[in-house]
């Protein structure tokens, strides 16, 4: 798969206000290795100006059995089923995205090589049905890396995951919430949500009309392989 890049750094300060300072310049960290990150058309929920959409709410309604719990990483309760899952979810999902069942075992349980510090896990009737790899400082939340089961029948699961992560955050006090980037037409599902803003390379804007055009826009856009 081939990522929207401008910019690459790897960093080795790895403190809170260095961390959240590269976020707003539109840098977000990667799987590819420890420090690495990519400034990209980043996306994120500024927690001041959210508030639940209608559309949210339904989605919020047929996921109300779904309870997130945040935990650590490295994860205490790691099993291979995650791995497992996480390996099916995105070979299925996503035919051009490659990634592979060691390298999510390492973001997990690998602190030395892993560039996040917490698992969401999301559990229904205290069954694990959906995780969600992410970076969290005093500040903000990136919502990295989610997966679910896809033979479970529960409704606008992905969507509520995500939204139960933001309502998570700005509970605990954070500023933001980043969703990742946004560089395929497919990517607009992430524009549902009340305060969002995205960064265009040297600022960061609001008007969702005008990402959509470059969305809808794109073919490949000026990218390279991640």
């Amino acid at each position: 798969m081939s990522y929207l890049t401008w910019s690459e750094q790897t960093i080795s300060n790895f403190s809170n206000e260095n961390i959240n300072r590269l976020y707003n310049d539109g840098y977000v960290f990667t799987r590819i290795g420890k420090g690495v990150m990519h400034q990209t058309r980043s996306l994120r929920i500024n927690l001041e100006k959210f508030s639940i959409y209608t559309k949210n709410t339904r989605v919020l309604n047929s996921t109300k059995d779904v309870l997130l719990e945040s935990h650590p990483i490295p994860y205490s309760d790691y099993h291979w089923s995650i791995h497992k899952l996480g390996k099916d979810f995105y070979t299925n999902k996503f035919n051009d995205v490659e990634f592979s069942a060691q390298k999510i075992k390492e973001l997990i349980t690998d602190k030395e090589k892993s560039n996040y510090n917490a698992l969401f896990v999301y559990k229904k009737n205290d069954e694990a049905v959906g995780y969600t790899i992410c970076k969290e400082t005093d500040e903000l939340i990136h919502y990295a890396y989610p997966f679910y089961r896809l033979d479970i029948d529960i409704r606008n699961l992905g969507m509520g995951m995500m939204l139960k992560a933001i309502i998570y955050a700005k509970e605990q006090g954070k500023k933001y919430v980043y969703l990742g980037s946004a560089q395929r037409p497919t990517d607009t599902y992430k524009l549902q949500i009340r305060g969002l803003e995205w960064f265009d390379g040297k600022e960061w804007k609001v008007e969702t009309d005008e990402l959509k055009h470059v969305l809808q826009s794109t073919h490949g856009d000026e990218s390279i392989t991640a």
